[in-house]
């Protein structure tokens, strides 16, 4: 049935059959590639893809876009039968975005990449960090923080009411009656940041307030110059020192593991 993983790729899939075929090789390779044939330690994969306005049908027509769960299962096939032993929750979600987020793995030839969430086993580490805010006006103009301390939201208000009727808590907090532009542009849900034990590092997250087309968060890291932006609420950032984080038009924080009060 997965004959087509000996074909050659071309120029780029110009029919659905092609793209689909495209897509499952390369999430095939990629597979093995992670956990060297063994999956127990995947716990999920997003595909993200953004193609020409033209031919985002072939894409949604590819991946079964009206039935997830039917590329899903396309999905587990390949691993059954090349022994990749994936666990039995482990997830995978379709996005449709404008550009690709930099931490998937581009495939050849498509407009798309692959994003592969795993385990990774770490030792336990405790650390501190700190977020400045270099434009904007929030509470402090430092924030500490620490692998202990949970989740750190972040938002415009200090406690802002949700949907359900509980309510969150911002710790870094942009209040709404502030004279500065910025602010306005920050939603009361926007992004947090947590401490991930299982790659010993802080992962930056946008929430529901804080992707397209409601609002939107860019990244630039020290390292690399070109700003990526957040599509989705799953797929997390992992700050390094020096990252600079646009939120909404143009408030600005940087992360770093040195405190800037003297």
């Amino acid at each position: 049935m997965f004959n087509f993983f000996n074909k050659k790729a071309d120029n780029g899939p110009k029919d659905v059959k092609a793209i689909r075929d495209t897509l499952l090789r390369f999430i095939k390779e990629q597979l093995q590639k992670a956990e060297g044939g063994e999956g127990h330690a995947i716990k999920g994969l997003q595909l993200y893809i953004a193609p020409p306005a033209d031919e985002q049908h072939l894409y949604e027509a590819a991946v079964y876009q009206a039935d997830e769960g039917r590329f899903r299962a396309e999905i587990q096939k390949i691993a059954d039968d090349f022994a990749i032993d994936l666990p039995e929750n482990w997830t995978y979600e379709t996005n449709f975005v404008d550009s690709l987020p930099s931490e998937g793995r581009k495939i050849p030839g498509l407009d798309a990449s692959l994003y592969i969430n795993t385990r990774i086993a770490a030792m336990h580490k405790v650390s501190t960090a700190y977020i400045r805010v270099l434009n904007g006006e929030a509470e402090k103009e430092e924030y500490t923080l620490t692998s202990t301390g949970g989740k750190i939201n972040i938002g415009r208000e200090k406690k802002v009411q949700q949907a359900d009727g509980f309510f969150r808590v911002n710790a870094i907090a942009f209040p709404a009656d502030s004279s500065h532009e910025s602010n306005k542009f920050i939603s009361r849900q926007h992004a947090h940041i947590e401490w991930d034990p299982e790659s010993a590092s802080f992962m930056f997250f946008a929430d529901e307030g804080g992707v397209p087309p409601r609002n939107k968060i860019k990244v630039r890291s020290a390292a690399d110059e070109q700003p990526v932006k957040l599509h989705s609420t799953q797929v997390g950032h992992r700050l390094q020192e020096g990252d600079q984080i646009i939120l909404g038009e143009s408030a600005v924080l940087e992360f770093s593991y040195s405190s800037g009060v003297v």
